[in-house]
C-alpha cells in the first residue's frame, strides 16, 4: 500500500492506537460507523485499485466502476453499510501453482468486498497492532520480510546457532473460526464489526471442477480457514498466530529454552543456544492444542555451524573470507529463489513475446528491480552473477530469434551492449545499490 493515508484517517488511527496501548484490556464498542465514513471508503477504494486485483464472481472491474462514477458507486456501498443491508458475495477460487508442483487455493473477493474489508482493516489494524508480539514481522506497518531476515541473521551471530526450521501444514486453511473470533472479540465488542468478519470467514467459494462447471463450496457450514486473497486475512492470521507467541512469552520459554522466535505469517523459526530439541517438543504440543499441525517432513533442527537452512527466500549458513580463510555467518539468496527469477525471465522472453523492445525491456527491468531489491541483504555476489549471466543469455537468444540471425549473436549483442545501449539493468549494479549491509 504505497498511497499516503489522509491526515484525518491517520488522526483516527493514532487515537485508536494510543487508546489500545494505554488500556490493554479495553474493548472497542463503537467502530462500525467509522468504516463507512466518506474519507475511509474513498481511501479504501484507492488502495484496492492500486493493488490491481482482478474481478470477483460478479465480473465487475475497476474500469466499469470508473465509467459509471466511482463516487456514486461508493455512495451505494455506504448506504448498504449504514442500513446494515450489506452482504458479502462468494469469493472466486483460483489455484496458484507452487514451486513444488502443488497448487495453493486463492480466494478472490469482489471489488466491493475488497473495499469494505480494506475499510475495516484501516480501523482495526492500529488496535491489534498494540497486541502483536514484537517478533511478528508479516503484514505489519513499517515491517517487512527483510526485517525478519535481518533479525534471524543477528540472532545467529549472537550464538543462537541451533535452529528449529518449522513448517505449519495448511495454516490458513486450518484456522478455527470460533477461536479466531475470540481473538477479535477480546478487543472489539462492536457486534456489527464481528458480524461482518464472521460473514467474510463463512463466504462460500465458487470454483470450476474438472469439467469446467462452477460449483459452490464452503458457506455457513464452514468452521475453519480464512481465504487467502482476502484483504483482512493477513491481519486475522497474525492474530491467530499471536496466541502461540503470547503463550511462549507467558510461559517463559525464551529463558527456559534459551531461544528466540521469529515469524512471518505462517513461516517461523526458533533459534536456540543449545536446547532446540526441547523447544521443538514444546512447540509440537502447543501447536496441536491450538488446532494447528506441524509438517513433520519439513520441520527439522539445523546447526548453523555445520548446516544451512532456508527462510523467506534466503539461505543462512557459513562462508569463508577470501583474505584470511576465517568463517562468518551470513545470508544469501536461496537456490530456489534463483531458479524462480530465471524462470520468470525465461517466461517473459518467450517465443510469444511480440511487443516492441522498449516495452519488453521495461517489463524485464521491473522484474529484475523487484528481485534484486528484495535480495539485497547479506552476501549477494554469487547470486547476482548467476542471474546476470542468465539474463544476458536469455536476452541475447531473444534478440537473435527476433532478428532471425544465423549466429549466436555474441558479436552483435555483447554484454556491454545488452546492459548498456539496449537498456537492460545489470543485476549486480542494482543489488549493490540497494544492498543492506548486515
Amino acid at each position: 500500500m504505497g498511497l499516503q493515508t489522509p491526515e484525518k484517517i491517520r488522526t483516527l488511527q493514532r487515537k485508536l492506537y494510543l487508546k489500545a496501548k494505554s488500556e490493554p484490556d479495553y474493548r472497542f464498542y463503537l467502530l462500525y460507523d467509522k468504516i463507512y465514513r466518506d474519507d475511509i471508503l474513498s481511501h479504501a477504494y484507492r488502495l484496492a485499485k492500486a493493488n490491481r486485483g482482478t474481478a470477483g464472481v460478479d465480473g465487475v472491474t475497476f474500469a466499469q466502476i470508473e465509467s459509471g462514477g466511482a463516487d456514486q458507486w461508493l455512495s451505494g456501498i455506504k448506504e448498504q453499510l449504514h442500513k446494515k443491508t450489506y452482504k458479502p458475495q462468494p469469493v472466486r477460487r483460483v489455484l496458484i501453482p507452487k514451486p513444488n508442483g502443488a497448487k495453493r487455493p486463492l480466494g478472490i473477493p469482489t471489488i466491493c468486498d475488497r473495499v469494505v474489508q480494506t475499510a475495516v482493516k484501516l480501523v482495526l489494524e492500529p488496535i491489534f497492532e498494540t497486541d502483536l508480539e514484537p517478533n511478528v514481522y508479516g503484514y505489519r506497518p513499517k515491517r517487512s520480510a527483510l526485517d525478519a531476515v535481518g533479525t534471524v541473521h543477528r540472532l545467529l551471530c549472537q550464538g543462537y546457532t541451533e535452529v528449529v526450521d518449522a513448517d505449519l501444514s495448511k495454516y490458513f486453511d486450518t484456522i478455527d473460526h470460533q477461536q479466531l473470533m475470540k481473538c477479535v472479540a477480546r478487543r472489539v465488542s462492536d457486534r456489527n464489526i464481528l458480524r461482518l468478519i464472521k460473514q467474510w470467514l463463512q463466504a462460500p467459494a465458487v470454483e470450476e471442477d474438472k469439467d469446467g462447471k462452477s460449483r459452490l463450496g464452503g458457506g455457513k457450514k464452514s468452521r475453519r480457514g480464512t481465504p487467502q486473497g482476502g484483504v483482512l486475512s493477513p491481519l486475522l492470521a497474525n492474530l491467530y498466530m499471536n496466541r502461540f507467541l503470547k503463550y511462549w512469552r507467558i510461559k517463559g520459554c525464551g529463558q527456559a529454552f534459551r531461544a528466540q522466535v521469529v515469524t512471518y505469517a505462517d513461516d517461523f523459526v526458533i533459534l536456540s543456544r543449545c536446547r532446540a530439541a526441547q523447544a521443538l517438543n514444546w512447540t509440537q504440543t502447543v501447536v496441536t492444542r491450538l488446532g494447528l499441525s506441524l509438517n513433520q517432513e519439513k520441520t527439522v533442527i539445523r546447526d548453523i555451524r555445520s548446516e544451512t537452512f532456508d527462510f523467506l527466500g534466503y539461505t543462512f549458513g557459513r562462508m569463508r573470507f577470501k583474505k584470511d580463510g576465517s568463517w562468518y555467518i551470513t545470508a544469501w539468496p536461496s537456490k530456489k529463489s534463483i531458479r524462480r527469477i530465471k524462470q520468470k525471465v525465461r517466461q517473459h522472453l518467450g517465443p510469444y513475446q511480440k511487443g516492441p523492445w522498449p516495452l519488453v525491456c521495461y517489463r524485464l527491468n521491473a522484474i529484475l528491480r523487484g528481485w534484486c531489491g528484495y535480495f539485497s541483504y547479506g552476501t549477494t555476489q554469487i547470486a547476482s552473477r548467476a542471474v546476470e549471466r542468465n539474463v544476458y543469455n536469455r536476452v541475447r537468444h531473444f534478440l537473435v530469434k527476433r532478428h532471425k540471425l544465423r549466429t549466436r549473436g555474441n558479436r552483435r549483442f555483447p554484454s556491454e551492449r545488452v546492459f548498456g545501449e539496449l537498456g537492460v539493468f545489470l543485476p549486480r549494479s542494482i543489488m549493490d545499490a540497494a544492498r543492506r549491509v548486515p
